[in-house]
């Protein structure tokens, strides 16, 4: 039940259930020295009366207090490397299962959800259950647990004051219980403001320099200052509710000591209730109540922690790409067999169906919007198609684990990604473990060392953030340099060269031509000039293929590929 209700796994199933037995033991602990305190006490209220009672010496009385001192240091030692570190491997765990997820999704998940929310479920929800996993669900049991065994024997005792300790606390309980709806509700509109702030400080970190050329930069800063404003009224209120109840809560489990005082008096008035056993459930009363001031804020923060589970637990019900780790194709024909593929319930593609013949260029080309990208990624499995197969040297693409298949492809897309660190280690992505000098020869093929001979210390020069420090051509160029260096039996590039000027661009084009050879190229050409010497141009239109041949033939069929070209002349 634990494992499901907190999204665990079974080894942190386990360890949370070791936690709580440990928890509840040391609670356990802590309420024996009142054995010792009741003791004391009887023997000083049989002294104040004149009776020769129990005797205790003082020695006696310090080397059980050491006793019980060295019995709580041990218990509470225990829970802790129970619970706290335990928590810790769990919450690593987790981030790593979270991760390692991730890596199994369709880009198709990524589209879907914010990059913030996916950055919050990996650190903050994991963060919080990690608070959750190590004191508030070991130290609820526990206290839970602790309670039920001490009630059990306050009411062998006597039933009549047991119950007088006891029924506070399910009551107490209850108004926790009743606000939890509204604490979800104020959670979860909480978390959205948050979200929406980040993404207004994230957006305006990125658009900074649109904004001042624009002249609307503090117009924009006015709307982030709304949204930071948002939050710190939704975080009041995703306190107020909890707060609320907590100290309602404990309010009421007060009132039982109360009544232990009134009925207990009553009853020793009466002669029907000792003075000892009315000492004892005094002490017992003020003791066993402690552990709820905590027990009723961790219960609080347990209610606020689901919306976190089910975020989490709703990132692990996605349905991950898999398939075999081998993939047995015949060589490396790309074919699409009447492929259809909808993007957030909109049509992207409908009945498309081609061939990239290995060895040589195949070329996509059609208006903006017409499903160009969409069939390259298809074609490497970033997403699955809806209907329809997506076939490598005649398999099945779907049948193969993704990262498998994607040894076989060498990607150049038109959105360059670069990372924080140097010009070699950018290119190096294309093929871990390639030596420094099939780094510099993939880097030469590029044409990249016109712009490292002018970084300060060349190709270790860190590029900054996704490349800041370079133009958008020089990154276009390490990009062509990883695919390069990869040297992948299928390449696609997404209008690798649009970023360069034409001297670059063509002296990439002749370092591609020469690279490419015997290999299957699909090439996504927004700019006609650039698929001049193709093989074989898919015209997609709407999502379905309007028209496939080589350029030649499809000039002649004076159709869409002859408008486009014909506008883009024009233009020019």
């Amino acid at each position: 039940m634990l494992k499901k209700l907190l999204a665990l796994s079974d080894q942190g199933a386990r360890e949370l259930k070791r936690g709580i037995a440990a928890t509840t033991i040391g609670h356990l602990c802590i309420m024996a020295p009142i054995s010792l305190l009741m003791l004391v006490t009887m023997g000083l209220l049989d002294k104040l009366c004149g009776n020769d009672g129990l005797t205790i010496q003082p020695g006696v009385i310090l080397l059980m207090a050491a006793a019980f001192l060295l019995l709580i240091f041990i218990t509470q030692w225990i829970q802790y490397n129970l619970t706290y570190k335990v928590a810790y491997g769990e919450s690593a765990n987790r981030r790593i299962t979270l991760a390692e997820k991730l890596r199994r999704l369709p880009l198709a998940f990524f589209g879907q959800r914010d990059l913030s929310d996916l950055t919050t479920t990996m650190m903050g929800d994991c963060s919080k259950l990690e608070r959750i996993f190590s004191n508030a669900v070991p130290s609820l049991f526990g206290t839970v647990i602790m309670f039920v065994i001490v009630s059990a024997g306050l009411l062998v005792m006597d039933w009549r004051m047991g119950l007088c300790i006891i029924l506070p606390v399910p009551v107490a309980a209850l108004i926790l219980v009743a606000a939890r709806k509204a604490q979800v509700r104020a959670e979860r509109s909480n978390y959205d403001a948050h979200r929406a702030a980040y993404d207004g400080v994230q957006e305006y970190l990125d658009t900074t320099q649109e904004l001042r050329s624009a002249g609307l930069e503090q117009e924009y800063l006015d709307g982030v200052e709304k949204k930071l404003d948002h939050v710190v009224k939704c975080a009041f209120r995703n306190e107020l509710a909890p707060g609320t109840a907590v100290t309602l809560a404990q309010l009421t489990v007060r009132f039982g000591l109360v009544a232990v005082l009134l009925v207990g008096g009553m009853l020793v008035s009466q002669n029907a209730l000792s003075v000892n056993m009315f000492i004892l459930y005094l002490l017992v009363a003020g003791r066993v109540y402690e552990p709820f001031s905590s027990c009723f804020m961790l219960m609080a923060e347990l209610f606020s922690a689901f919306v976190s589970i089910e975020r989490t637990k709703e990132m692990e019900a996605t349905v991950e790409q898999t398939g075999s780790p081998a993939c047995e194709n015949n060589g490396y024909d790309i074919e699409f067999k009447d492929v259809s593929f909808s993007y957030n319930d909109e049509a992207v593609l409908n009945g498309v169906s081609f061939v990239a013949k290995q060895g040589q260029i195949t070329a996509l080309v059609g208006p903006s919007g017409s499903g160009k990208s969409t069939v390259s990624r298809l074609a490497a499995r970033f997403w699955d198609a809806d209907a329809g197969q997506v076939l490598l040297g005649g398999v099945d693409v779907t049948t193969v684990e993704p990262e498998t298949l994607f040894k076989n492809y060498a990607i150049v897309f038109q959105d360059v990604t670069l990372f924080d660190n140097s010009v070699m280690e950018n290119i190096r992505l294309g093929r871990a473990g390639a030596t420094d000098e099939e780094v510099l020869a993939a880097a030469r093929a590029a044409q990249c060392e016109e712009f490292v001979s002018r970084l300060p210390d060349g190709y270790y020069s860190n590029i900054g953030e996704n490349g800041c420090a370079l133009s958008g051509g020089e990154r276009q160029r390490i990009s062509i340099a990883r695919a390069i260096l990869k040297d992948a039996p299928v390449v696609i590039l997404d209008e690798a060269t649009a970023s360069m000027d034409a001297e670059n661009e063509n002296l990439v084009q002749q370092a591609l031509s020469v690279l490419l050879r015997g290999k299957t190229v699909l090439v996504i050409a927004h700019r006609m000039r650039t698929i001049a010497n193709v093989d074989k141009v898919v015209v997609l239109d709407q999502g379905r293929v309007a028209e496939m041949g080589t350029p030649e033939e499809l000039l002649e069929q004076n159709g869409l590929f002859c408008r486009l070209a014909a506008a883009q002349t024009v233009h020019r």
